[in-house]
């Protein structure tokens, strides 16, 4: 499991209201790695923000992790 991965994980633990139905999937591609989120129902607005806002500083800081790792990530909220 990557650092992004890691990363996202202690995160959302934190944000949503059903830790126990967050799943992260990270798939490893020759490019890029996709990582995979998929929170319980009344956690996906949560997750999302208002107007992306949470969704966009996740993916800016995993982007961040992906430059330091030398690795493009991707992240995708699966609702």
């Amino acid at each position: 499991m990557s650092q992004a991965t890691v990363f996202i994980e202690y995160v959302l633990e934190n944000i949503v209201s059903e830790p126990d139905q967050l799943k992260i999937n990270e798939i490893q591609g020759p490019e890029e790695s996709i990582i995979e989120v998929r929170v319980a129902e009344p956690d996906v607005g949560k997750v999302i923000g208002k107007s992306g806002s949470v969704a966009r500083a996740l993916r800016n800081v995993v982007n961040a992790i992906g430059l330091k790792d030398d690795a493009n990530y991707s992240v995708e909220i699966i609702d």
